[in-house]
């Protein structure tokens, strides 16, 4: 049982296996590693999954007795007031569009949908996600161009399967959140096309849209990449040692840390999609993706940016009646103040 089930391996494999958090299949083909039940119906990957869902359900239940109050101070504790916050909330969508246009633009280059390892057949649509960025980026056409980027998303699923448009639910949580939130005053639809703004029940919705396919992505990669394939992970870990634990003295297997990796993955994933402490996962996941941006090429940090671009948002989304207020104002403010006579 106890090599089964080593407890303080596995607890270092939880908190640190996150080194391994690099997506497997832009290094190395995945191809010969198809994920499956027989990989994840082992003691390891099972016992580090059950160990996550009941992390879930105790923090749902530590945020439920705290009235839903989080532990990191947000923006108002650093001085902010509720003009500056609203103008804050009104430059997110930029933010955003920055970091979500430059992979877009680069896989768009490349004749790939979304990320590395989706090549696509020679087609037009590589311009399509190329015209997605710049629109994205201008704030040109941005809702038409949400819409696009959905259409796209599910033409994926025909084209590469649903597995892979899965883990890319991203994308479809950033369409989803500039189709409700538009792109805010910092664009040229608000100086052409200022009756494209969109209503404020669609505005507050936005910001869930957007944690919620980031989450999806975070859980299905856990699964595809890691728990529920074995075979992936160690081929990856073989060409790429990243088990710093067992190089510091730590005796820890590479099966133990990849599971680890895994579950760290998934907790934050399910974390965000089920609301639970967003900003302090947010925190956590921004760590846990610099880990490796030093160890691999400009890869791993560009088709990163979006999740960069997410943990902003969210680490500046407080929770309550009051952040959607001030998210709705900061949307509707005038872009560019007028120049006095």
């Amino acid at each position: 049982m106890n090599a089964l089930l080593p407890s303080f391996p596995s607890l270092a494999a939880f908190l640190f296996g996150s080194s391994a958090y690099a997506h497997k299949s832009w290094f190395i083909d995945a191809a010969p590693y198809p994920p499956g039940w027989s990989s994840f119906l082992q003691p390891l990957p099972l016992t580090i999954t059950v160990l996550v869902l009941l992390t879930t359900l105790a923090a749902a239940w530590l945020q439920r007795r705290r009235g839903g109050r989080g532990f990191l101070p947000g923006p108002a504790a650093f001085g902010a007031e509720r003009v500056q916050l609203s103008r804050l909330y009104g430059l997110l969508p930029l933010l955003l569009a920055v970091h979500v246009a430059i992979p877009l633009l680069i896989n768009g280059i490349h004749t790939q949908l979304f990320s590395p390892n989706n090549d696509l057949p020679p087609s037009v649509l590589g311009l399509v996600q190329f015209s997605i960025a710049l629109a994205f980026f201008y704030g040109l056409f941005t809702r038409i161009a949400a819409v696009v980027l959905g259409a796209l998303w599910l033409l994926g699923v025909l084209l590469l399967g649903l597995p892979a448009m899965l883990e890319n639910s991203l994308y479809l949580g950033v369409a989803a959140f500039f189709f409700l939130a538009g792109r805010g005053p910092v664009s040229v639809d608000r100086v052409i096309l200022p009756k494209s703004v969109p209503t404020d029940a669609m505005m507050v919705r936005a910001v869930s849209a957007l944690r919620i396919g980031t989450g999806v992505s975070l859980i299905v990669v856990a699964f595809t990449e890691k728990l529920a394939n074995a075979p992936l992970a160690t081929a990856f870990i073989e060409k790429f040692p990243l088990n710093f634990v067992s190089q510091v003295g730590i005796p820890l297997p590479d099966n133990v840390f990849l599971a680890g990796a895994g579950g760290m993955e998934l907790l934050i994933g399910l974390f965000l999609v089920f609301n639970i402490f967003t900003r302090e996962i947010s925190a956590v996941a921004w760590l846990f993706f610099n880990l490796t941006l030093t160890v691999f090429d400009s890869t791993e940090l560009v088709n990163h940016l979006p999740f960069f671009g997410v943990m902003v948002v969210l680490l500046m989304w407080m929770p309550g009646q009051e952040s959607r207020t001030l998210w709705v104002s900061g949307l509707r403010k005038e872009g560019l103040p007028a120049k006095r006579s």
